[in-house]
């Protein structure tokens, strides 16, 4: 930083000229820096030879060649000169200020310096000052410190205390409660012991939280006994539990006179046991059957339900646990339908009697299902140890599965118990057992393909006597196969988790394909008679599988098995982008591999039975083929058209096939086969005797006959216009039978076209639209009716 002194050896320039010599000086040196202001531009541009061009340029740009503009030369120095003057005086101003700034500048810093000097003399007596007011505050903050630690310390001590003498005075007033006989009282009074003992978890006392729970479990053991005891006593008034279902029915119908009093009793003891409710899930650990069935996350059931479950409880672990007669591990049906039959027994009484109860506490509890919840969790238990002794005995574990469907089905149809609760599913779910189940389902699916396959009704339709129903003519084989395909969606539809429903639609797909296979056995067998009744059974059935695999596609069930598998195989990695956004836009569908493999099937079928009949018709037609068209008569020299005698065979043959497939094959395929057949035909009759041969009038009009009125009206039947899937043969009898002025002027206009006039209005004019320009050309060459021209 300089010092104020050197500051004052920068010159400051003079506000105005005093003397000749110094206004002399300061105009040349105004001289100077005007020319160095103005040429600035320019010297940034670059070179002298650019200030040269610059003067150039304006002296010619004012002056120009013209003598007479010299005259301006005046009026141009006395503006130059203005310039100057007012460029001067600009520069003087600035050269004036620029040095008081930096002055000001510098004059700043100063005085922020010697502020900042004082400070610094000001911070070491006050650093000092504070150290040693610390040092002598030190001790003070020490005894300060044990004080404040020896309050807390009290402090926690007499919130322990008061927490401990709240525990006492609750247990007192319990016991007061007690002593008077006032169990709703002491029950109140125990949920509030029992909410400060959830609050006090987060506490480390150890001590204080075991007192709690203790004295929590104390009175929780005598008011439950109590209220217990006088519950089942008041149910056993109403002859609870109901065995059976007269008993329950008679439940509502003989009222003793007692009956007002005896459910009042029970609404009371079953309100003052939901009290109870609170302590006794912190108190019983509840009985959880194994993580491996991944049962769903559910409340222990309320109290007094608990305690409405204990007699079943006892009768069904008596009947169906240990050596008793009715534990036969190959009768599941039997403890099934005893549970169902509970629930029916008593659905009246818990709808009409407890759920009322329920409903005034304002509980969200269902008593009913409730009351089921309880009741399965014992098939649950049952299920787990049986599943393990019968896991390898196909019959008795298919006869288990056969009969938990069934009992799951009735509890969720009939008794309305919901899917979200744990349920046999998913102890069929546990990875062992669902592995056996779908390896079981594999072996009796295949035996029934096996028998199905060789019974002798295989490949004929159950309604072949009934039109209406029989549309599809589908074979015995592929209808129980179907049915087979269904009852196994219906058996696993219900599973808990997707991932184990698409293990099943994998086993689907994969009988799908073994059934696809053995079809293609056979076909292949029955390969040399493709017209025979066998193959044409098995292409029905290959098309009544695809149409109904096509139409699971849509259905909801598996549109919810498409998205699952989708987010399935985003997770792995499995498809491309592309293939995950058809699956995700419904462009494609879980069986679309197995639709496609059977559409190529029936694909490969349907053309071997097309070439079989194309081989008949083309052998029938080799006399016609041979027909003499150049000299057959003109229609004037015959009274009347009749049928060539050569086209009898070929129109019989395909006549006959035709029927023979229309009875065999179901509606949507021989219209297919027909349609094949046609564009073949049409190909054939145009390629080998039409352009094959030459026409004279009565040649072309024969041709014309045969084809519209004897070959397209056997196809009448199955569409309205025939003649439009002949366009190549309709088309060549059109240009054969033109008479000769409009054949004559058809041909000079193909002549006379090229590709930029093509002939099209003229083709289209006499009714020719597929047949290409070339094409009628040789046709008109092919007729002989040529007048004589002399050419």
């Amino acid at each position: 930083m300089l010092a104020a002194g050197e500051i004052g050896e920068v010159p400051a320039a003079p506000c105005c000229p005093e003397s000749g010599d110094d206004t002399k000086n300061t105009e040349e040196k105004s001289d100077v820096d005007t020319v160095a202001l103005v040429g600035s531009e320019r010297l940034s541009q670059g070179s002298d030879d650019d200030e040269l061009s610059y003067v150039s340029a304006f002296i010619e740009k004012e002056v120009g060649s013209d003598l007479k503009s010299l005259k301006k030369l005046g009026k141009l120095i006395e503006q130059m000169t203005e310039s100057k003057v007012k460029l001067e005086e600009q520069v003087l101003t600035i050269s004036s200020e620029i040095p008081k700034r930096i002055q000001s500048a510098l004059k700043d810093a100063e005085e922020s310096k010697q502020v900042l000097n004082q400070f610094l003399e000001q911070e070491t007596p006050l650093f000092s000052s504070i150290n040693s007011h610390l040092l002598t505050a030190q001790p003070w903050m020490d005894d300060l410190g044990a004080m404040i630690n020896q309050i807390e310390e009290i402090g926690r001590h007499l919130t322990y205390l008061k927490w401990v003498s709240r525990i006492e005075e609750l247990s007192d007033n319990i016991q007061q409660y007690l002593m008077t006989n006032s169990v709703p009282e002491a029950a109140s009074i125990l949920v509030t012991m029992a909410e400060l003992d959830i609050k006090l978890q987060e506490s480390s006392c150890t001590h204080l939280l075991s007192f709690m729970r203790a004295t929590v479990k104390f009175w929780h053991k005598i008011l439950k006994d109590k209220l217990t005891s006088d519950f089942e006593e008041t149910l056993a008034q109403l002859h609870w539990p109901f065995i059976t279902h007269t008993q329950s029915q008679t439940v509502g119908v003989s009222r003793p006179a007692s009956a007002p009093e005896v459910y009042a009793n029970l609404e009371t003891l079953f309100c003052q046991l939901l009290k109870l409710q609170a302590s006794d899930e912190l108190l019983t650990e509840p009985k959880q059957l194994p993580e491996k069935y991944c049962l769903p996350a559910s409340p222990s059931v309320i109290l007094p339900i608990q305690i409405m479950l204990v007699p079943l409880q006892k009768r069904f672990r008596y009947h169906f646990r240990g050596s008793r007669q009715t534990n036969v591990i190959s009768k599941p049906e039997w403890y099934l339908a005893q549970v169902l039959m509970w629930i029916g027994n008593h659905t009246h009484f818990l709808d009409e009697k407890i759920q009322p109860i329920l409903d005034k506490v304002g509980s969200a509890v269902n008593a009913r299902l409730e009351f089921s919840r309880g009741l399965v969790t014992l098939i649950l238990e049952k299920l787990a140890s049986d599943i393990p002794c019968l896991l390898y005995d196909d019959s008795l574990f298919c006869h288990l599965v056969d009969e938990v469907l069934l009992f799951e089905r009735e509890l969720h149809s009939v008794h309305g118990y919901p899917s979200t609760y744990a349920s046999c599913m998913h102890i069929l779910s546990e990875e062992t057992c669902f592995q056996r189940w779908l390896t079981v389902e594999r072996k009796f699916a295949l035996q029934k393909m096996d028998s199905m396959l060789s019974s002798e009704a295989a490949w004929v339709s159950q309604y072949k006597d009934i039109t209406d129903v029989d549309e599809m003519k589908v074979p015995d084989c592929a209808e129980v196969f179907m049915t087979l395909l269904l009852v196994i969606t219906d058996r696993y539809k219900s599973l808990p988790t997707a991932s184990r429903k698409l293990q099943f639609l994998e086993l689907q797909k994969d009988l799908v394909d073994d059934f696809r296979i053995r079809l293609t056995q056979v076909m292949k067998e029955e390969s040399r008679a493709s017209l025979g009744f066998r193959y044409c059974a098995i292409l029905n059935a290959v098309n009544y599988i695809s149409a109904v695999l096509a139409d699971w596609a849509d259905n909801v069930f598996f549109l919810q098995l498409q998205q699952a598998a989708m987010e399935v195989f985003a997770e792995n990695n499995v498809l491309s982008k592309l293939q995950l956004g058809q699956l995700a836009s419904m462009e494609s569908s879980v069986f679309d591999d197995m639709i496609n493999l059977l559409e190529r099937l029936k694909l490969d079928m349907l053309t071997r039975q097309v070439d079989h009949v194309f081989r008949d018709v083309r052998d029938a037609a080799k006399l016609y083929k041979k027909e003499r068209w150049l000299s057959l008569p003109s229609q004037s020299e015959q009274a009347v058209m009749s049928l060539s005698s050569s086209a009898c065979p070929l129109l019989l043959t395909l006549r006959d096939r035709l029927l023979q497939l229309e009875q065999q094959l179901c509606f949507s395929l021989f219209r297919i086969f027909w349609q094949m057949l046609v564009e073949k035909l049409d190909v054939y009759i145009y390629q080998e005797i039409i352009l094959a041969n030459h026409f004279n009038e009565g040649g072309a009009a024969q041709l014309q006959f045969d084809m519209t009125r004897n070959l397209f009206p056997l196809f009448s039947h199955y569409c309205k216009r025939p003649e439009n899937y002949f366009k190549h043969v309709k088309e060549a009898c059109i240009v054969l039978n033109l008479n000769v002025g409009s054949a004559l002027l058809l041909k000079d206009v193909l002549q006379s076209s090229s590709e930029h006039i093509p002939a099209t209005a003229a083709l289209n004019e006499v009714g020719v639209y597929k047949l290409a320009q070339q094409d009628v050309e040789i046709l008109l060459n092919l007729r002989t009716n040529w007048p004589n021209t002399g050419k």
